[in-house]
């Protein structure tokens, strides 16, 4: 029972057509220092992203621990307040490509802005209030990775599955107990679980009772947040099965973040590859598996031996994760690409970070006068730790494509300039029906 007043939910049947719609989200967080902790920079754990997801459809969000995945899963459920961009929901196809046409625009003009306004006020998450909050809310719940940590340890199953009824006046009483149960026995338990606590159930019933309770108000987005990583092989299975059931019963729509590739193929419909807070590649799950058009995704394939991916000559992911306060410049892939060409995005940082690699020679790096990210004239404590850097750079020890973007190497004394060829960050292309990948090499 609906109490009155209660925000009115469209029936299943007239659903929009796009359940979510993310565009150029981003969410940074600052670098503070000092007494007064003055902000000198910002993380970008997201930057950028897009995607849609339909009634229905499972998206699956992967990448290596550290992109953004979980971030950008706060945001979308509403727990974190993007920096920029915004997550927008309940838009039908009109709305959704006015949206799209809007957000294109460079300059816009007054009515415009005006029209931007109202569709976000009505639509975007963050800018939501009152009915349309509510109604959010309700309509996009969360299963967390730690399923313990989720779960009130003082309270009993009755109450962590029936609290979401009680805060949206959806039952009270024995009805309520009683849809308690009904939601149990969706999962796979029963009456005799109502009056347990957390603790005393294992991983894979915990989990259970954590589904139990994003579905109590039968939303339409459900976020999967590494929902499995933390359980047993057999009880994997269990769990994935059971999600795949409940989406076919009751038409849901997930946003799957993991970083097991096997769950994915599995589970997701569309995939969206992220790497250091930017989409690498995003399209159907097969052509992902089959055709990867992105070396990140291959090296991600490469690495994953329950994978059986149709590709060839796969290279293993080697080399630590940018620092997301300081991204790579171009693609942020290429300091750790095996593929890497001269028009990636070779910047002085990646002159700093070799320097941080070899042992001894950071530390003769005085300091770092930078005219751009791809010019700058690095100081040493003396001459020769400058020639040295020098004779190095024009070595092969250095990649050909790293000393073929090298426009200019000059060495003053104890200083050295180096400039590398300029270029944009490297976009998203489309590679294909609904496949996109963000790589100045044409995979085809």
């Amino acid at each position: 029972m609906t109490a009155a007043g209660d925000t009115a939910r469209p029936p299943r049947g007239s659903r929009d057509e796009v359940v979510l719609a993310v565009r150029d989200l981003g969410k940074y967080f600052p670098i503070r220092e000092g007494a007064l902790q003055k902000v000198v920079g910002h993380i970008k754990a997201v930057d950028g992203v897009s995607f849609d997801i339909a009634p229905g459809q499972t998206v699956g969000l992967v990448g290596e621990s550290g992109c953004g995945k979980t971030t950008l899963g706060r945001c979308v459920a509403g727990l974190s307040e993007p920096t920029n961009g915004g997550v927008y929901f309940g838009l039908e196809t009109a709305t959704k490509e006015r949206l799209d046409s809007l957000l294109s625009v460079t300059e816009r003009t007054a009515s415009q802005e005006s029209e931007l306004e109202q569709l976000d006020n009505r639509h975007r998450v963050d800018r939501m209030n009152g009915d349309a909050w509510r109604r959010y809310r309700r309509n996009c719940q969360v299963v967390f990775q730690e399923s313990f940590a989720s779960l009130n340890p003082r309270q009993l199953v009755k109450d962590i599955v029936g609290r979401p009824l009680r805060v949206h006046r959806e039952a009270s009483g024995s009805q309520l107990t009683e849809r308690v149960v009904e939601l149990l026995a969706q999962v796979g338990l029963g009456r005799q679980h109502l009056y347990r606590f957390p603790h005393q159930f294992s991983g894979g019933q915990r989990q259970r009772i954590s589904i139990a309770r994003a579905l109590a108000l039968d939303p339409e987005l459900v976020i999967l947040d590494e929902p499995t990583s933390a359980l047993d092989v057999s009880v994997q299975a269990q769990i994935l099965n059971l999600l795949h059931e409940l989406q076919q019963e009751r038409h849901l729509a997930y946003l799957f973040i993991t970083h097991d590739l096997s769950v994915v193929r599995h589970m997701a419909d569309r995939i969206v590859v992220m790497y250091v807070g930017r989409v690498a590649e995003a399209g159907p799950t097969e052509v992902i598996f089959d055709r990867p058009q992105h070396p990140y995704t291959e090296a991600l394939l490469a690495s994953s031996p329950d994978v059986d991916a149709h590709t060839v000559d796969l290279q293993a992911l080697e080399g630590a994760i940018p620092d997301p306060a300081l991204p790579p410049q171009g693609c942020r892939f290429h300091t750790r690409c095996a593929v890497a060409t001269p028009t990636c995005g070779w910047e002085v940082d990646d002159v700093v970070r070799w320097l941080e690699d070899v042992e001894g020679t950071f530390d003769t790096l005085r300091g770092v006068t930078r005219m751009s990210p791809f010019d700058a004239w690095l100081s040493f404590e003396d001459e020769a730790a400058a020639a040295s850097l020098a004779a190095t750079l024009r070595s092969e020890a250095i990649p050909q494509a790293m000393r073929t973007a090298l426009e200019e190497l000059t060495v003053d004394a104890r200083r050295v300039r180096v400039r590398f060829t300029p270029v944009d960050e490297v976009q998203l292309t489309v590679r294909g029906s609904e496949h996109v990948a963000a790589c100045v090499l044409d995979r085809a």
